[in-house]
């Protein structure tokens, strides 16, 4: 049985017993996969979600999400129980707030690059004064069918906050950013990162060396530490370097190494 135990309704129990929140997950250190989604539709979601992934991060930086469709694909994945990140397209509190407001467990900001701005980040999306807007009608919140004081404990056990390290000044701050409360993840940014350094590799020394250092910082506070993998095969390196959750490719990736694979298959034979 495991050493882990989590408190709900007054009654004490082992995880084994009860279903687990992804940010519990990381918190345990449990390897974790999931994938990024490029396509905004509802029905990408509601067929991955059967695929054994661990989460899906909705990419609002890089693919067409705008906010109808936003909220559709995160209303299915309130709908099935799966955990769903949002990959903001700027590190700014509305957009933070639109995200969890609309149903995301959590949030992935690009380009951290300073403790100052993941604490900004850390603060917009927790409740208090000078952070997260509280709105109790919202479909995070239950659509004011839950109590205040409710809304407010699902924000501590369920909101997840990870910061993109995509910039050399990040991994310089790597540390430090790990260290703030309110810090869930942080996640090295190995594309980005590659032309910091002047390369086109992922896999280069320089990457290779600011994933170590920041995985060193998540390991040093207790963090989870994210990556971005085109396929499996890079995973147990990446691992050594303290990665636990891995964002492999995306479902235009699976789509296409599955159809060409399908047809160069069906052409030799």
């Amino acid at each position: 049985m495991s050493v882990y135990h989590l408190w709900f309704n007054g009654v004490t129990q082992p995880v084994d017993e009860i279903a687990m929140s992804l940010k519990q997950r990381m918190a345990a250190g449990e390897r974790l996969v999931g994938t990024f989604i490029k396509t905004p539709a509802y029905e990408i979601i509601e067929v991955l979600a059967k695929s054994g992934l661990d989460f899906m991060v909705l990419d609002g930086e890089h693919a067409p999400f705008d906010r109808a469709r936003l909220d559709q694909c995160l209303a299915i994945g309130r709908a099935l129980d799966f955990p769903l990140l949002v990959r903001i397209p700027n590190s700014e509190p509305s957009s933070v707030l639109q995200a969890l407001d609309s149903g995301a467990v959590g949030i992935v900001v690009p380009h951290v690059d300073s403790v100052e701005k993941a604490a900004s980040v850390a603060k917009s999306a927790r409740f208090g004064h000078g952070g997260r807007g509280f709105a109790g009608s919202t479909r995070w919140a239950g659509f004011a069918t839950r109590s205040a004081d409710e809304v407010l404990a699902q924000s501590l056990s369920e909101t997840v906050v990870v910061v993109q390290i995509e910039e050399p000044e990040g991994v310089e701050a790597s540390s430090g950013i790990a260290a703030l409360e309110g810090v869930d993840a942080l996640f090295a940014g190995p594309a980005d990162l590659a032309i910091c350094y002047g390369t086109t590799d992922i896999t280069s020394e320089p990457v290779r060396n600011a994933i170590r250092t920041t995985g060193d910082a998540c390991k040093q506070f207790g963090k989870s530490f994210m990556t971005f993998a085109p396929n499996a095969e890079p995973t147990a390196a990446l691992a050594e370097l303290g990665v636990n959750m891995f964002c492999v490719a995306s479902e235009h990736a699976f789509m296409l190494q599955t159809a060409r694979q399908m047809t160069a298959d069906i052409k030799a034979k």
